[in-house]
């Protein structure tokens, strides 16, 4: 009987896996941690001797054989939490699968405590860095003499040499205006947050520029911008039913102009969607769920960007970085405030 076959359940050790496998110690570490130059079958020789011992690696010892602590930070700058939340969901869903542990660090947008959490970070040993925030407009990036690998998330960094993964916001706006085209809408207004965001000001372009392929313009003759609230969502329709009063369509910012659009045209005895459809952004529950008739709106699959910016950052720490901008797809999520006229 080996020594392997004596030891009790759950107690193998590494020289016990080498030995099953007809192996040296230090090849059986190298087959187990993926590091060497080894042929297919040693490697899978050895797995299959870990696995019927039951052998487990030591995570502590793997990491200093590989200069790894299997530990990145998640660093937000969204105390609210309204769109990191979902990202960092996502991020973590994908790290953890990789037995990859997460600290995740609030700045609140203050860059005094952002420059402490990387200190604190740093002195952690951890292998790379997500940001995220509440915003699409590009950030200024870390320093760029960090030792490990960055990925932006949501908001990209302003350097196009980093690694930013963002919502496609051309794809979510022609997901939303080819909707109502084929609904049997052309009149269509659209109503914006402030333009000194960049998501107002993109999907204001992206809005007309997608009527522009089909010939037609915007029902008001340009974006209305104003703030990202109800309150604004109702002034916006009230003012679009005295300018335009052939308008059929509204497509909003946000869900949160979208509802306040809604309740205006509910209020002055317009039909919705009979007589006006209106299409929201975010797919934000609260709001969309709540409004009245409930809301079609653009989902930005918050979470799938937040796993596909994981999966950059383990690309980038196992050496394999790809710059440059990573753009995820939208969804649209069909409701009661959509549908043919009539």
């Amino acid at each position: 009987m080996s020594s392997a076959d004596s030891r009790p359940a759950g107690r193998a050790t590494l020289s016990d896996v080498a030995l099953l496998a007809g192996v040296t110690p230090g090849t059986a570490s190298k087959a187990l941690n993926g590091r060497g130059r080894l042929r297919p079958e040693t490697r899978q020789r050895v797995r299959d001797a870990a696995e019927q011992l039951d052998f487990h690696p030591n995570p502590l010892a793997q990491g200093l054989l590989a200069g790894r602590s299997w530990t990145v930070g998640l660093v937000t700058t969204d105390s609210i939490g309204r769109f990191s939340i979902p990202v960092l969901l996502g991020a973590e869903d994908a790290l953890g699968a990789g037995q990859i542990s997460v600290l995740l660090c609030d700045t609140r947008g203050d860059a005094i405590r952002e420059r402490h959490y990387l200190r604190t970070l740093l002195a952690r040993r951890i292998d790379g860095i997500i940001v995220t925030g509440r915003r699409i407009d590009p950030r200024p990036p870390l320093p760029a003499s960090l030792p490990i690998p960055v990925v932006y998330a949501f908001g990209p960094s302003s350097a196009p040499g980093d690694i930013s993964v963002v919502s496609d916001e051309e794809h979510g706006v022609r997901l939303a205006i080819e909707h109502l085209l084929h609904s049997g809408r052309s009149r269509i207004a659209h109503v914006a947050g402030p333009a000194h965001h960049a998501a107002a000001r993109e999907r204001a372009a992206h809005t007309e520029s997608v009527l522009a392929e089909s010939g037609l313009t915007l029902a008001t003759g340009r974006s209305l911008h104003g703030d990202w609230s109800e309150a604004w969502g109702r002034q916006a329709a009230q003012l679009v039913l005295r300018s335009s009063p052939d308008c059929d369509a509204f497509f909003c910012g946000n869900d949160q102009i979208a509802r306040g659009v809604a309740d205006a045209l509910r209020e002055s005895g317009v039909r919705v969607p009979q007589d006006i459809a209106v299409v929201g952004y975010d797919n934000w529950d609260v709001m969309a769920l709540a409004s009245r008739p409930p809301l079609t709106t653009v989902d930005m699959d918050l979470t799938e960007l937040g796993r596909t910016a994981a999966l950059r950052l383990m690309e980038a720490i196992d050496g394999h970085p790809r710059p440059g901008v990573h753009r995820v797809p939208c969804r649209l999520m069909v409701r009661e405030s959509t549908g043919p006229a009539g």
